[in-house]
């Protein structure tokens, strides 16, 4: 009984102790949870703190990256605010400074030299097949009004001293001394006369019949202003920027009473009968046979119509000028810039054609094949002026590669000015380009694809004038073909002032018919100047000869051909303002 009484208290204890056991690892347990919760707690704390710091750490960057974004910008900005203000306060000359540029880039400019090699000169390599040009020279010091083709008028000076004593006897006149002033005595307009015979005649019934003499056929008809009136006029008014207002005070100046609306007509009835005759026959000879024609396009504002509505504002047309080789200058207006009216222009010509990098001339020379396609081959001629001028606003930047460029491209031009010379062919400029020249200009062009590579992610004037470079590279290479072709478009832009001229001084055209006509008389007038003709005598005297000329002849009135023509006419006749005229015969 003993016995069995200590087995059921060992018992009893041993579930105590287990018990005891239990509850202490129970306590163990929620100690130990209660220990991961706190962990738990503190690593969701520390992932949160962590998750901030990463996304304080991206915004940081990410105001790091705007911040210099928009330094960037700012700076971008800056650059072109000051080249605005330079462009409109200061000469717009793109001045560089070659011999800065050659200081800074010694190394590089001798190894330009070497790589272009030696140049001979042009008077020693025995070019004898071209003509001199002749070259005007700059007068020095006062000029000799002695030698000016001008009437002179005496004024005797004279002393009083002196001429008494010649009257006493006791001295004498022993010569001159002459010197010359210029003066100026204002012509004025005259009035024409123009007395048509009458005429009776008797028939054999004895009836007496009057005739008048028919008047002989005139440009404009019914016209109140005579030939030279005409083209002073309109001379006046293209030639020298004169608006039509400035004009109807100088006539009133003058004694004569026009008002501009008259003259408006009377210059648009003119330009449209050039533009329909010799501007006519220019273009077509142009086209058919030029070697290259240079363009270029400014804009021009057009008053609205009447049907347009009341209060609207100007619409916006534009000038594209053609340069036909030596030959003709043509200026034609086109409501629109687009690739539709650069391709009416165009169309039927074959052979090369220099311009701008502006998109709507790409038509040209990438044949579409649709309605719009002559099939007429074209080749680009590129403008090194206009690559130059892109570089000049990136080292207006402080761009180091632009100062770089800027000495390669004088370079570029200052070897071909020399290779040029003075009685070289075209053939032995082409050959001595092929030699000297293309060895740097492709030397150029290796070195902004280089540079492009580096910079076309970034903003700003230094990629835009690689980029330019790189795209218009087989353009900018066209010059090398051939000996008569240019580096540069200066020639367009140089006769594109005088659109801007009249723009300057005129605002806008009264319509687009008023445009065209002003477009066919700066056509006549600068094809005169280019080749050295009295604008104003030339248009008096196409005016006063177009009437009685065929059709089938206009060419021979342009500018090109003017003074052969003339020489051909009676000097009589075409002096007169009115009156019948002999046509001579074609030239041989």
């Amino acid at each position: 009984m003993a016995f069995e009484g200590t087995d059921s208290d060992e018992t009893t204890e041993g579930s105590d102790l287990v018990a005891m056991l239990v509850a202490k690892l129970a306590e163990q347990n929620e100690l130990l949870a209660e220990r991961d919760a706190e962990l738990a707690e503190r690593d969701a704390k520390l992932a949160a703190r962590d998750a901030k710091l990463a996304a304080l750490e991206a915004d940081k960057q990410a105001v790091e990256s705007e911040r210099d974004r928009l330094r960037r910008a700012y700076e971008q900005l800056k650059e072109e605010l000051l080249l605005v203000k330079r462009r409109l306060f200061v000469a717009k000359a793109e001045r560089v400074d070659t011999t800065q540029l050659e200081l800074e880039f010694a190394e590089l400019s001798k190894q330009l030299d070497a790589l272009a090699g030696a140049v001979p000169d042009a008077d020693q390599d025995g070019d004898d097949e071209a003509p001199a040009r002749k070259r005007k020279r700059r007068p020095k010091g006062r000029r000799n009004l002695a030698d000016a083709d001008l009437p002179e008028v005496t004024v005797e000076i004279a002393d009083e001293l002196f001429e008494q004593l010649v009257a006493d006897g006791k001295a004498e006149r022993i010569g001159t001394e002459t010197s010359y002033k210029l003066g100026y005595e204002r012509g004025g307009y005259r009035r024409i006369a123009v007395q048509r015979i009458k005429y009776r005649a008797i028939d054999a019934r004895g009836e007496s019949t009057i005739e008048t003499a028919p008047l002989p056929p005139e440009l404009l008809r019914r016209c109140l202003a005579a030939p030279s009136t005409l083209a002073h006029l309109s001379t006046q008014k293209f030639c020298d920027g004169l608006p039509l207002y400035r004009l109807e005070d100088i006539c009133a100046r003058d004694g004569v009473s026009l008002d501009r609306g008259t003259m408006s007509r009377w210059i648009e009835d003119l330009g449209a009968t050039f533009g329909a005759t010799i501007v006519a026959a220019m273009d077509a000879d142009a086209l058919a046979r030029a070697f290259c024609i240079a363009t270029d396009a400014t804009g021009f504002a057009v008053q609205p119509g009447a049907r347009d509505g009341p209060r609207r504002p100007c619409g916006k047309g534009h000038y594209f000028v053609q340069i036909a080789d030596r030959d003709h200058i043509l200026f034609k207006f086109s409501p629109k810039h687009t690739t539709k009216a650069v391709r009416a222009m165009f169309k039927g010509f074959e052979g090369y054609i220099q311009a701008d990098a502006a998109s709507v001339y790409d038509a040209l020379f990438r044949p579409t094949g649709d309605e719009d396609d002559d099939g007429k081959q074209r080749r680009e001629v590129g403008c090194w002026s206009h690559a130059r001028r892109k570089y000049w606003e990136a080292a207006f930047a402080k761009e180091p590669v632009a100062r770089e460029a800027l000495l390669r491209i004088g370079k570029l031009f200052e070897l071909d000015s020399k290779l040029r010379g003075k009685r070289r062919p075209p053939s032995k400029i082409a050959r001595l380009r092929d030699e000297h020249l293309r060895p740097l200009v492709e030397d150029f062009l290796a070195f902004a694809a280089r540079e492009y590579e580096r910079v076309r992610d970034r903003r700003g004037s230094l990629r835009s004038a690689l980029g330019y470079s790189v795209r218009q590279a087989d353009a900018l290479r066209a010059f090398l073909d051939d000996g008569r072709l240019r580096m540069d478009n200066n020639l367009s832009e140089g006769q594109l002032r005088k659109v801007v001229r009249i723009r300057d001084a005129a605002l806008f055209a009264g319509s687009d018919g008023h445009a065209e006509a002003a477009g066919h008389i700066l056509s006549l007038i600068a094809s005169a100047r280019l080749h050295e003709l009295d604008p104003e005598r030339y248009l008096r005297d196409v005016i006063r000869v177009l009437p009685h000329w065929p059709r089938q002849r206009f060419l021979e009135l342009s500018p090109l051909h003017w003074r052969a023509t003339r020489d051909r006419l009676d000097p009589r006749e075409l002096d007169a303002e009115l009156g019948p005229l002999c046509v001579p015969d074609p030239p041989q």
